[in-house]
């Protein structure tokens, strides 16, 4: 079994405490260090070579966001960034996408979730909880129906409180299949038709196209492979090529340039 590795940061002990107790029960992590702020997470980062660091969103001084986008522009430190936060807010959620997080989950989340967010993100894939995964569909499709000059998108259906992370790629035997960010269940709104300009676009094959359609639906590698009757090998060459192409990060920013561009619909 693959062990990974997992840096802790957050301002508070007791809930670095805490996060610790819940990740030692697992035998597939181990937590190698802990930090109290953004500065000492960077230089955990680099002494300690995490696989994953969960990253406290607000703390004093150099807060979680400006930490994430050092550690992620750093070519030495090879961590992804699971951001944690108390509060669901939009402005934190983009932030992080942007400064290079490869998941964000709400500190309400279970204890089941937060373990299964680790290992989603320490495989490589990326993560969305559901409650803000719906921020994401929604300000895109907001932003699509503003530049083309019609109304904002109607909100968003609920999936309840209690709804379990969202890998936006295969979870594990162990979790509970659940909606990705593109499949979350969003009310139909104006959403302009699909860009074949978009930027990038012309570069990808007609296969191509279709894996990222199908990624922005939130189907897995495997189900990709058994829809289009391919390998899951080819599906996982047909997504590199993809991330390269657009000079997309990772498959949550697949699914947000999907949606931006008119390449998926909500509710498809």
């Amino acid at each position: 079994m693959v062990t990974v590795r997992v840096l802790v940061v957050d301002d508070q002990d007791l809930v670095r405490a805490g996060f610790r107790t819940i990740l030692d029960s697992d035998p597939g992590i181990e937590v190698v260090g802990e930090a109290a702020d953004g500065a000492a997470a960077i230089d955990a980062a680099r002494r300690l070579d995490p696989d994953v660091i969960c990253m406290d969103v607000q703390m004093p001084g150099v807060d979680g966001l400006e930490a994430t986008r050092a550690i992620t522009a750093d070519p030495a430190i090879g961590a992804a960034v699971l951001m944690l936060t108390t509060f669901n807010r939009e402005d934190y959620l983009f932030e992080a996408l942007a400064a290079g997080a490869s998941g964000f989950l709400l500190k309400n989340s279970s204890p089941e979730n937060l373990l299964e967010a680790v290992r989603v993100v320490g495989r490589g894939d990326a993560l969305l909880a559901p409650d803000v995964t719906r921020h994401v569909i929604e300000a895109v499709v907001g932003r699509a129906g503003a530049d083309a000059g019609a109304a904002p998108a109607a909100a968003p259906a609920s999936t309840g409180p209690g709804a379990p992370a969202a890998p936006v790629t295969a979870p594990s035997p162990s979790a509970a299949r659940t909606p990705s960010a593109a499949a979350e269940s969003v009310a139909p709104g104006p959403i302009r038709p699909p860009a074949a300009s978009a930027p990038g676009l012309d570069a990808l094959t007609d296969r191509e196209r279709e894996v990222l359609e199908l990624l922005a639906k939130g189907l897995s590698n495997a189900e990709i492979a058994a829809r289009l009757y391919v390998g899951e090998a080819t599906v996982k060459s047909h997504v590199s090529k993809v991330l390269m192409k657009l000079g997309l990060r990772d498959r949550v920013h697949a699914v947000v340039y999907a949606y931006e561009h008119g390449i998926a619909r909500p509710a498809d």
